[in-house]
């Protein structure tokens, strides 16, 4: 029986959109779906959910949970990726309370920011030791990363690991629905084009009828800057830069030197920027899961309907030959001719038995790739520091931070860097 392996499993609710979606492919009825996650109560909650879908459902999927990663991943044709090193308590935390005791504040902290490349430099690790199970049991297995910070995830998979990766993320799905639905324009019709990197691509072209429909989009993205809403930063950007970003505000927000700053307090207000917004988050998500768990778990008539993920629908084309087109974050060999070589790029790509072919984009308006390029600096510094285990490395990922480096002085930044690899201890591996 063919299998896929889900690593992370304890994330429940992503496992019943991604794993549902499986169990409602008709391609993928012969597969046994194999669970892991460190956390054995979350596991075996997981575990009982997709047993209670698959009843209802009528899925020919067979769920088997494992204690063993090693064996969960024996033979497995696709490997799901849904990790959090650390959780919420310590490691996000640490990621937040340290850089705020140095003046630094940050809004999701995942990406890249000090809190980024931390929770980068203790997962690349525990994803290298993926890697290596993987070449031993599954060395011709596709890897489907979304876990973040996910550029630097997926170049460390495939250029570290020698694993074949292709990083997913929700923000290209969903960027044209977003923006239209807000300015209340109908997306009938309307064809796009998106490509940067992950957090940090650019919706390059939107037309409808042959007709550029940025003009209308600004036009109408400027009457509602009037007023405050949670898109306020990315029009910023904008009007600024002239195209609109994938990703949140939120995000945005601490990905750029322009936003957050102690010197001009009334940018948080006026902008609307939910500083702290990620361990909110993740206070809320736990108080919930209480209530959740009951709903999804212990609930015998659960059902599902198959989501917008792109995983599923990745397993379905390779399987059938039915190519399927997604936003994936791939290496950058040649797409995106303005980014570096050794960058983790995301670009329109083509999912077939073949795998997955990423395509063609060229340069990127030049404003935009010096954006991207700001971001990139970061996080291959970021993976060199992984790599090599050189504490100096982790300087200057942090020093090149465009966020950081703007609040920040030289010395402060070193002395942030040490005081979080003293806090984070031994989630993170020992540098020199």
């Amino acid at each position: 029986m063919n299998k896929i392996t889900f690593i992370g499993a304890g994330s429940t609710v992503f496992a019943k959109n991604v794993l549902g979606d499986t169990m409602l492919t008709p391609a993928l009825q012969d597969f046994e779906l194999a669970l892991f996650d460190i956390d054995p109560e979350r596991l075996a909650d997981s575990e009982k959910m997709l047993l209670n879908l698959q009843a209802t459902s009528g899925s020919k999927c067979q769920i088997k949970a494992y204690s063993d990663r090693k064996e969960a991943l024996r033979g497995a044709k696709y490997v799901i990726n849904a990790i959090q090193v650390g959780g919420y308590d310590p490691c996000t935390i640490t990621d937040f309370e340290i850089p705020k005791k140095f003046g630094l504040r940050q809004t999701i902290a995942d990406t890249i920011g000090i809190g980024g490349i931390f929770r980068n430099l203790r997962t690349i690790p525990v994803m290298l030791d993926f890697a290596r199970d993987m070449q031993e049991v599954c060395p011709d297995a596709w890897f489907l990363n979304y876990t973040n910070p996910m550029a630097v995830l997926t170049n460390a998979m495939n250029t570290l690991g020698g694993i074949k990766t292709v990083g997913l993320c929700h923000s290209v799905q969903v960027c044209v629905s977003h923006l239209f639905r807000q300015l209340d324009i109908d997306t009938t019709g309307v064809k796009s084009k998106i490509a940067g990197i992950n957090h940090m691509a650019w919706l390059l072209e939107v037309t409808k009828d042959g007709v550029d429909l940025y003009p209308e989009i600004k036009r109408r993205a400027l009457e509602k800057q009037k007023e405050k809403h949670r898109d306020m930063v990315r029009f910023e950007l904008m009007f600024k830069f002239g195209y609109y970003v994938t990703e949140s505000s939120e995000h945005n927000a601490e990905y750029h030197p322009y936003f957050i700053k102690r010197n001009y307090p009334e940018l948080i207000e006026n902008l609307n920027i939910p500083l702290d917004e990620y361990p909110r988050r993740c206070i809320n998500q736990i108080a919930r899961w209480k209530t959740m768990r009951e709903e999804i778990v212990n609930n015998n008539n659960l059902t599902h309907e198959r989501s917008h993920e792109y995983a599923s629908r990745i397993m379905e084309a390779m399987e059938t030959n039915v190519p399927f087109k997604i936003g994936g974050n791939v290496m950058n060999t040649g797409l995106i001719t303005n980014l570096p070589k050794e960058a983790c790029v995301e670009v329109p790509c083509f999912v077939d038995a073949n795998g997955v072919t990423p395509t063609y984009v060229g340069d990127l308006p030049p404003q935009l790739a010096a954006l991207n390029r700001t971001n990139i600096n970061t996080q291959l510094l970021t993976l060199e520091a992984a790599r090599t285990l050189k504490k100096e490395h982790i300087y200057h990922a942090a020093l090149l931070d465009p966020h950081t480096s703007a609040e920040l002085s030289m010395d402060d930044i070193v002395a942030m860097c040490d005081a979080m690899i003293e806090a984070h201890g031994s989630w993170l591996p020992k540098f020199s």
